[in-house]
């Protein structure tokens, strides 16, 4: 029922609050219709995020407040950051369990629980944010990510976006292919399939690990998100190269996760605020790392001279080679990824027929090179 359920019900919803409240009458009226909706119900939120942290841990704070706000109280959502209630990468699990009811984080943490929810978090030379809503919200994504979930007993939803990401920082140049050969990298999901075929050794840290241990050596370069939130880490303070673009995450989507049993037991009203605040949440986000990204940029190459350099166009041009191939046999792990993996090629081939004559043929004659 959820899966079908739309933003526009719960605005119905929402202003059938407003209204009820213009009059004394209206109040009492609502009131005796709806006796049980006044129940106060508290939830926990756990995410892979270090607490408040800017962008990622702000955006699930936001999600909470909306919720509560949205609701006026009667559901109440407190957030966990990484590590108060539950390690940074056991939120699936927590969620699953009901420990938590629910959850903030990115499907590619855990691929060895549900690997096709790698498809909806990022895919090498994938789809962009827009086209990431466009699929989940209208091709028929948002149906394929609840099927892969359902086992667990979770309701996912899309609760935030970075857009295009950085390539990562690095100790050293990267000119060519072999650059990567030994290189041991913190980068999650497909992309650290990628960097594995290139001959590189992956390695999944949570965001509050990344700097001491590139700092100490214990990795050798790190992608985190970008400069907004790269410069909140001060990665810059442990590495000197800075390379562009996000080849391995170009539009990554964020998730909600809701334990399904928890969700159920709601009233309808509820359960739309739930849904129509993941909503907001997942816009509220990537406007905030449009709107923050260049001066953090800016900071980040004038302030504190990082070497800024774009990957070689060799080097991208084989990456996206072995992306494909990557890819194209993560499809063959289970019956739901290569259902997941169809859906999202053929929105991604018409994706890029419709861009090549629409964004992309306008930046291009905006910024002509």
């Amino acid at each position: 029922m959820y899966k079908r359920r739309s933003f526009l019900a719960a605005t119905a919803v929402a202003l059938s609050v407003l209204l009820s409240g213009c009059g004394e009458e209206k109040q009492e009226a609502s009131a005796q219709a709806q006796p049980a909706a006044q129940e106060k119900i508290s939830w926990k939120m756990v995410t892979t995020w270090p607490k408040n942290f800017p962008g990622l841990g702000t955006g699930a704070n936001n999600l909470a407040e909306l919720i509560t706000e949205m609701s006026d109280g009667r559901l109440d959502v407190k957030v966990y950051g990484a590590g108060e209630l539950v390690g940074a990468l056991d939120v699936f699990d927590a969620v699953s369990r009901g420990t938590a009811e629910m959850g903030h984080g990115a499907g590619y943490y855990w691929k060895g629980k549900a690997p096709a929810g790698q498809f909806f978090a990022a895919v090498p030379f994938g789809l962009t944010a827009q086209e990431m809503n466009g699929w989940i919200y209208s091709g028929g994504g948002l149906e394929l990510w609840a099927e892969a979930y359902e086992p667990f007993g979770i309701i996912p939803m899309p609760a935030g976006n970075t857009g295009v990401q950085m390539g990562g920082w690095f100790n050293k140049e990267i000119n060519t292919i072999s650059d990567l050969e030994g290189l041991k990298m913190r980068i999650p999901g497909l992309g650290g399939e990628v960097l594995k075929r290139a001959g590189g050794t992956p390695v999944l840290l949570p965001g509050g690990e990344i700097f001491p241990s590139l700092q100490s050596g214990a990795i050798d370069a790190t992608e985190w998100v970008g400069p907004y939130n790269d410069l909140a880490f001060g990665l810059h303070k442990a590495s000197k190269y800075y390379y562009y673009p996000g080849w391995h995450e170009p539009g990554t989507t964020l998730e909600a996760l809701i334990n399904k049993k928890a969700f159920d037991a709601l009233p309808k009203d509820l359960q739309s605020i739930v849904l129509a605040a993941t909503r907001v949440a997942n816009a509220d986000m990537i406007a905030e790392f449009t709107a923050r990204n260049n001066a953090a940029l800016e900071s980040l190459v004038n302030e504190h001279k990082v070497d800024l350099r774009p990957y070689p166009k060799e080097v991208l041009s084989q990456l996206q080679a072995l992306s494909d191939e990557v890819v194209a046999e993560q499809a063959q792990v289970d019956e739901i990824s290569k259902k997941v993996y169809e859906s999202y090629k053929g929105f991604r081939d018409q994706a890029i027929d419709w861009h090549a004559i629409s964004e992309q043929a306008m930046l291009n004659a905006r910024n002509p090179q």
